[in-house]
């Protein structure tokens, strides 16, 4: 019994620091995109912030979608049956290289209308070089997802925390020798991103991850795009939520309305820290568990992790009114609401990143896609009745409208899976006999 005991407190001990540790580098990323928009919008103002929020968000998603989800795919097939296939790792770069080739392609056809609708003053040239972020950032999340599938996880909060970091300094080389505009930013984006590669992709190569590789494979390929296709969807969808809107702000306002809402949005999004943190370190475990025990655990957690991050919003509702001017400047006062209206979305946060580990680590993505896919349909709706007449604060309040109908719809999934009577498969038995 004693052991028993032990066992289970060494267990819980571990996770915490997992969660400790992901939680801490997050934090530092998200410090670092503090530090950074803070640095953008000091000399670029307001349409400089904007630029920098689309070019962090818009390549990314587009290599995700163009690879089917490589990212979200890796982990499983690293450190699921696939692990030992030495195919694996050459094919995984294949699949990066192929995703982010494909994206940039599509961004540069796409150049002139991102050129005329998102990226307004910025020259055509200089939008068609920031595709080449698509490939760079795919290599970077790809980079990241190797080092968490092989049991890196160090590895992998380092570059966490190094795809936001690294732009400071190439940055501020820039400011230093007195150059700025928005061809620095591009410049600053994709020299950072290279510099993030650079440490990832050496780290997986002294740890051993191309020992012994053997040339990729077409039908391992085939696999690894097939599951990220069905695991990702709710990936995708959950990025949409959470970005879509600043492209519709962008083009029905402008960038100057859309950098004060980053502002907004960044500061409201410090509660999802600890909520994408508990989803990172439960779902494995609860993969691991099998579904009894998975279910037992995910019912202790779902009301301490939703009383303790509900707790979490109320000093940043507080601190908002005067941290942001005095960060930003007083001319970033008008994001103080829309960030107060996000937080509020967000107060349910710890639930969705419990119930997302769940579904997942049951074998049960789907559902979570379902959830992610009711927000999205609520995001899009809103955006477009709400931002026209509101401009951000109508962007917030649809934002924050997306987030609880997402955690109330993962809540019925949730609800539904425990009355339901069908026996749930096992995810590395089903992967090991159709991992396609």
């Amino acid at each position: 019994m004693k052991e028993c005991i032990s066992s289970v407190r060494n267990r819980i001990g571990a996770l915490f620091v997992k969660l400790l540790a992901n939680m801490a580098a997050r934090a530092v990323a998200l410090a670092c995109v503090a530090l950074a928009t803070i640095v953008v919008a000091r000399t670029e103002g307001a349409a400089g912030v904007g630029i920098y929020a689309l070019l962090r968000v818009l390549p990314g998603l587009l290599g995700v979608v163009v690879s089917c989800g490589l990212p979200g795919a890796i982990a499983f097939f690293l450190a699921g049956p696939s692990r030992g296939d030495r195919r694996l790792p050459l094919t995984i770069v294949a699949m990066a290289a192929v995703g982010g080739g494909g994206g940039l392609v599509l961004w540069l056809a796409a150049t002139p209308m991102l050129s005329d609708h998102l990226f307004d003053g910025v020259s055509m040239p200089l939008v068609a070089l920031a595709g080449v972020t698509v490939l760079t950032q795919l290599f970077v999340a790809t980079a990241k997802s190797c080092s968490q599938g092989s049991g890196d996880l160090r590895g992998a909060n380092i570059v966490i925390i190094n795809e936001e970091f690294m732009f400071l300094p190439v940055y501020g080389l820039f400011l230093a020798a007195g150059v700025s505009g928005s061809g620095v930013l591009i410049v600053s984006l994709l020299g950072a991103d290279l510099l993030a590669i650079a440490w990832g992709w050496a780290r997986l190569a002294r740890r051993g991850m191309f020992r012994a590789v053997e040339r990729p494979s077409i039908p391992l390929s085939k696999q690894i795009a097939a599951y990220g296709l069905r695991a990702q969807i709710g990936g995708i969808m959950s990025l949409l939520n959470l970005r879509l809107d600043f492209i519709i702000l962008t083009v029905l306002t402008g960038p100057a309305v859309l950098g004060v809402y980053a502002i907004a949005s960044k500061f409201a999004e410090l509660i999802k820290v600890p909520g994408l943190a508990l989803t990172y370190v439960l779902y494995p475990q609860f993969s691991s568990d099998g579904r009894e025990r998975a279910t037992a655990a995910a019912r202790r957690l779902i009301p301490r992790a939703g009383i303790a991050l509900a707790a979490g919003v109320i000093p940043l509702w507080l601190m908002s009114g005067w941290l942001i001017p005095a960060i930003y400047g007083t001319a970033f006062t008008s994001a103080v609401t829309p960030a107060r209206i996000i937080l509020l979305g967000l107060v349910l946060e710890g639930v969705a990143g419990v119930i997302s580990a769940y579904l997942y680590g049951v074998g049960r993505p789907g559902l979570n896609s379902c959830a992610m896919g009711v927000g999205l349909v609520v995001c899009v709706v809103l955006d477009l009745l709400l931002i026209p007449p509101f401009g951000s604060t109508g962007a917030a309040a649809a934002s924050a409208a997306t987030y609880l109908t997402s955690t109330f719809a993962l809540v019925a999934c949730f609800g539904w899976l425990q009355r339901s009577d069908s026996d749930i498969p096992n995810p590395r038995a089903v992967a090991t006999t159709d991992p396609g």
